[in-house]
């Protein structure tokens, strides 16, 4: 679930960062096995080009820390679910080089067992367009519903 209030923060980034890639991490609250609501993000809006994201690990470890703060360490309701970014008036396709990332991310050192892709697009005020992906150790992607709250 993607509620409107993170929508409207992402977009407000996406406006600041005009034609760059930006992106972070997405922190989730579980509602139900597999079922998530994002409810924090961070993001990176000095790092990216034209057409290239890569997130700089002190700042969203930073983050990360602050988060899990914040919400008493409750790792079992909130935590970390994956990774976005923006793709500026490109396809909102993950890229061959998005897939390896997410590739390395569940089947590296990390211990992570899955994470979502979720990459956007605002190209106009307005506009809020979105696709996401499931990435598990040992799986092929596949697609994610992405549910938006109003």
């Amino acid at each position: 679930m993607l509620p409107r209030p993170i929508r409207l923060r992402m977009m407000g980034a996406l406006a600041r960062a005009e034609q760059r890639e930006i992106g972070g991490v997405l922190m989730a609250r579980q509602i139900e096995p597999g079922i998530f609501e994002i409810v924090d993000f961070s993001v990176d809006e000095v790092s990216g080009e034209r057409a290239h994201f890569v997130r700089d690990h002190d700042y969203h470890n930073k983050f990360l820390e602050a988060f899990f703060e914040k919400t008493g360490r409750d790792y079992e309701t909130y935590n970390y679910v994956g990774e976005w970014h923006s793709h500026p008036r490109l396809p909102i396709l993950p890229s061959i080089t998005d897939l390896e990332s997410m590739e390395g991310l569940v089947n590296g050192e990390r211990d992570i067992p899955f994470a979502v892709l979720l990459i956007v697009r605002s190209d106009v005020p307005s506009e809020f367009i979105a696709t996401s992906t499931f990435h598990q150790r040992g799986a092929a992607p596949t697609p994610v519903q992405i549910r938006a709250e109003n």
